[in-house]
């Protein structure tokens, strides 16, 4: 019986010592069959971006900015300020097809507070604050040229402004 054993012991031995060497010649010849892969990086030039840019989200001044082709996303956020809970790790952009975009939403002269009129071009902190004083006394907006009966208020920013202010129903 003993002997039965050792001969069964020695025929699994041989047999996996027969299944290595083997399994071990595959690999080499199919190892020595590859080739080097070669990884190049493609010559990428950024699209050139100008006209328009609307920032929102958690900024401190939400809004439409001019781009200009030298401009970054980090240089064009850092205009529009980060408020101190924006999570800079998780920002969206979103690039129209051409002619399929719509302008963002406009902002109601008579309903707005401070910081959102500020977000109009050429609105800073002190005219936010005439437009309010102003339907304050005289009642609401009837139209954005009402903006140039407010003292300091010229064409120029009532233009500006046209596109991106309402006057609500």
């Amino acid at each position: 019986m003993q002997g039965l054993r050792e001969k069964t012991w020695l025929i699994i031995a041989l047999f996996l010592l027969v299944s290595l060497i083997t399994g071990g010649t595959f690999l080499a010849v199919k190892l020595s069959q590859l080739q080097p892969v070669e990884i190049a990086l493609a010559d990428i030039k950024a699209a050139p971006i100008s006209g328009d840019v609307y920032i929102g989200g958690a900024v401190a001044r939400p809004g439409i900015y001019s781009a200009r082709s030298d401009d970054t996303l980090t240089s064009l956020i850092a205009t529009a300020g980060l408020t101190p809970n924006s999570d800079t790790g998780h920002i969206s952009l979103i690039v129209a097809d051409k002619g399929s975009y719509s302008l963002p939403q406009k902002v109601d002269l008579n309903r707005a507070e401070a910081w959102l009129l500020q977000a109009l071009p050429g609105i800073g902190e002190g005219k936010a604050s005439m437009i309010i004083d102003y339907r304050t006394r005289n009642g609401p907006f009837r139209s954005v040229d009402d903006l140039g009966n407010i003292e300091g208020f010229g064409k120029a920013i009532v233009e500006k402004v046209r596109n991106y202010a309402t006057v609500g129903d």
